[in-house]
This record gives C-alpha cells, structure tokens and sequence, in this order.
C-alpha cells in the first residue's frame, strides 16, 4: 500500500502539468507544487525537525498550509493542524500535549503565539522555508506512521489528540473519493478547515485524483461564490450551516453554480428544509450525506440523501456498524428491528485510529472489545438504513419522556419562515427539562402558528417544543456544530 507521500509523488508522475493547487492569485500544477512540498520538506527539516516528530500549524486555508500538510507526508512528520481562531491557552495546550516541536502561524493568529518553541510566521518566513533545494522525491514513511492528529472540539473539557497513521489517512481518502463518485480532474471547493477531517479528506482525495484544490482562506459565502463560478467548481463537501449560508446570499441567483454536479455533507445532521432547497437549487448527480468522526472517518453514507431526508445510509466501504442498547453490556447487546440505541462502529476498519493522544480515560469510555462507541442515538429502518436522532448528551427527558432534537428540528425547519432552529430541554421543576425551541425567523411566525405547525405534522405531540425563543443567531462552532450549551447557558441575542 502506498503511504500520502507516495501517493502524492505518483499522482505528479501521472498528470504533472495538472493544476493541483489554487489560492488567490497563486496557481500551481502538480509538478511546481511538488518543488514547493519538497522544499518545504528541506525547510522543516533545518528547523530541527525529524521523523516522527510532530509540527502545529495555526493556518487558515491557504496554500502554505495544504503545503505543509503534504510536506509532513514526505518527510515522516506528524502535522497537528489547530483552529485558527484558537485561544492562547488552547495553543499552549496542544504544543505541550502533542510535545510539539514546531510551531507554524501567520500574521492572521500571530497574537496567539507567545512560546519558546521553534516558530515560523508564513506570511514573513515562507520564502525563507522554502529557499533551500529541494529534498529528493522520494517519501521518508511508512503507512504505519503518523500522517497526523487532529483535536476534537473539547465542547465539554480539554481537546483530545486523535492520531491517524498514513495507511488509516490514505483508506479514508479513497473511500471518500468512491463513495462520492469523484472523477479524475475534479474540482473542489477548498474551505473545510484543514484542522477538521472534512478539510483534510477534500484535500487528499483531490490529490489522489489530480484534481484541483481551489483555497478558500475562510468562509465568506458571496467568496465562495465567486470561486464556484470563477474556477468552475464540480463539487462542495461541507457542513449544513456553510451551505445554508450559501442559499441564504442575496448573490445567489447571480452567480452561475451549474458546474457543481456533486454535493456532499457532514458534521451535522441536515434538516429536511435545507435539504429540499439544495435539491432545487443546484439539482445535483449525487447528494451525499455522510456521517462519521476524526476517529473512525467513515460510519455511514446515504447516496441519495435528498431523496431520503434524514437517512445516514448504510456502512461505509471500510466499516462495520451495530446499534447497541442504550444500558447495554457489551457490544454484543445489539438491537433488531427500528428501536433506538447507541451507535458503534468496528474498530479494525481501515480508516480507524488506535485511541487517543495519552488520554487512557477517553479510551476507557469510547473503546470496547474492537469497538468505538460513538454517544449518538439512532436505529434502522425497514431497509436498514440507518438514521441518527441526536445525541446521547443532548437527550431531553420531559415528564419521563425520552426525546431527541433532531426530530423536531427537522419539523420546524420546513415551516417557509423558519431560518434555522435548535432545540434543547431547558430545566423545569415540573417536568424536569421542557423542550423549547430557538428560532431564527425569516420572516414574521409566531408561537401559535408554529405550535399549530407542528401539531399539524407527523411529529406526536407530546414531543412539541413547549416554548419559543426567537433569536438573532444560534451559536455554533467554527465547522458549524450547533452550540446546545450556549443556549442552555442563555449566550444568544434575541431577536427584535
């Protein structure tokens, strides 16, 4: 099996005056982004940096930072890419955690970096990096060695370093590429942040197909537009709030997007609203919903998701999946038929990870006997189709009543003047939590109205939300993960 050095080294054999790489005004073909890498290799290296030893970017999607990410690859490195709009304290965490030997940043997060370790600013040092000749073509890794290691969000404590070996990186790639359908020369739109998985798999299956990564430093949707139109994007791979964005841009209707013929999501679930209108908006070949984790990568994809609304399909190419009781004993206590319960997935698939970065109580609470233990809820339908109803964590019990948000906010979503909502189970001395939903308008709706909407629906009604909160916007994460806490919490606007 090829390692990601390797496989980018042979994608440049195969098609070395293809664009690869995109950003601004900055163009590349394989063969002159090649040179780059390779030098970059030579750079990383005079920073006293060797094989095995890990490296943090605090990048937005630019070129140098999908350079980099390739440079690792050759060079045996381990890239810990970090948000970055990541705090100082968040910083120096993860360059003492991951024992980080490098740190790599821009004018952009600057003020963040305030560390005696090594340290290289791309927007003054990048010419410097890449000034010595470059390393010979030849990768210095293993598909057992770490490619790199992303960290989880830490939405409920201190991130958790998930290390994935090339040989998981590179599975996980070519899934993604066939399970999307992607063809030779594809065109994508780069803005999935390169410090999350979606990024990163975009990044790597556009170069296993020669395709061409178009950079989008960070999401602005008319930008997006513009580089749709400007580079003849084929494909979007994003997380739902992007893509609403996107829909909700007054330039929109002015923008030619018919080269889009693949669309593809992940992160969240997407609600049946959205989904409707992506689906006349750009009248895709293929609508993907794929569900997984930085872990595991893949669980689960839906080739069709338009057609079946809140389906997360069945396995992926490289997974097994069970759906668990919830108080069960072991992975064994599987459920038949359409009842709810945990969802886990193999641990031996090939584009799993091995446990976490040093946090033995993260692997004693999510791995058991071969198996991850993902904290969602879902169940199979009647063609084994898996659909996933919330969370584990965000479970609202109301007067005994277990219920999920996901089901509700679906509902709600497809009322025309509803933008986007959350729904989360506020605390009551009565009911213990009653569930209430925050509401983004687009247009004037109230209570009534919507409390008769979803009385109207197939929704039972004692699952109705019991309140209304309108506000300005629901909080979310930098990839779009609706904030569930904040709202708990009371950190929103309200909307006038």
């Amino acid at each position: 099996m090829f390692d990601l050095g390797r496989t980018l080294l042979a994608s440049v054999r195969r098609m070395p005056d293809a664009v690869a790489i995109s950003d601004l005004d900055k163009i590349l073909t394989y063969q002159a982004w090649q040179d780059d890498i390779l030098r970059a290799v030579t750079g990383l290296n005079g920073l006293g940096l060797k094989k095995g030893d890990h490296f943090v970017t605090v990048l937005q999607n630019r070129h140098e930072a999908a350079t980099l990410h390739m440079a690792a690859q050759i060079g045996g490195l381990v890239i810990t890419p970090l948000n970055w709009r990541a705090s100082r304290e968040e910083l120096d965490y993860v360059l003492n955690d991951a024992g980080a030997k490098a740190v790599v940043f821009e004018d952009a997060t600057a003020d963040i970096v305030e560390t005696a370790i090594t340290s290289l600013n791309v927007d003054r040092d990048w010419r410097g990096l890449i000034a010595a000749a470059p390393a010979d073509p030849v990768s210095r890794a293993v598909v057992a060695d770490k490619s790199l290691m992303l960290y989880t969000s830490g939405t409920t404590g201190r991130g958790k370093g998930v290390p994935r070996t090339q040989g998981a990186e590179r599975a996980a790639a070519m899934a993604h590429v066939a399970q999307n359908q992607y063809g030779r020369g594809e065109i994508t739109l780069g803005v999935m942040p390169l410090y999350h998985t979606m990024g990163v798999r975009s990044l790597l299956a556009s170069v296993l197909i020669n395709g061409h990564f178009v950079c989008q430093r960070r999401y602005d949707p008319r930008e997006a537009l513009s580089l749709i139109a400007e580079y003849g994007v084929t494909n979007l791979y994003l997380v739902p709030t992007l893509y609403h964005d996107l829909l909700a841009s007054p330039f929109f209707d002015g923008v030619d997007t018919s080269s889009v013929r693949k669309l593809g999501f992940a992160g969240q679930a997407m609600t049946d609203g959205l989904l409707q209108d992506l689906e006349a908006a750009f009248k895709p070949e293929l609508f993907v919903n794929h569900y997984g984790s930085s872990e595991i990568y893949t669980f689960t994809i839906e080739p069709n998701a338009a057609a079946k609304p809140g389906s997360a399909g069945k396995a992926g190419l490289n997974q097994e999946i069970r759906i668990i009781s919830l108080d069960a004993d072991g992975p064994d206590d599987v459920i038949e038929g359409q009842e709810e319960g945990q969802i886990i997935a193999a641990l031996d698939g090939d584009e799993s990870f091995d446990g976490y970065w040093n946090r033995p109580d993260a692997d004693e609470k999510s791995l058991h006997d071969g198996w991850y233990y993902t904290g969602d809820i879902g169940y199979r339908d009647g063609d084994g189709d898996i659909f996933v109803t919330g969370r584990v964590d965000d479970m609202i019990i109301s007067g005994g009543e277990n219920i999920l948000p996901v089901e509700i906010e679906s509902v709600l979503s497809l009322h025309p003047n509803v933008g986007e909502v959350a729904v989360v189970g506020l605390p009551d001395p009565r009911w213990g939590q009653v569930v209430t939903a925050f509401i983004v308008r687009r247009d004037d709706v109230g209570e009534d109205e919507l409390d008769a909407w979803c009385l109207d629906s197939e929704l039972p009604p004692f699952k109705r939300p019991r309140g209304y909160v309108f506000i300005r916007d629901v909080p979310k994460s930098p990839v779009g993960k609706i904030l569930r806490r904040l709202l708990l919490a009371g950190e929103y606007t309200l909307q006038s």
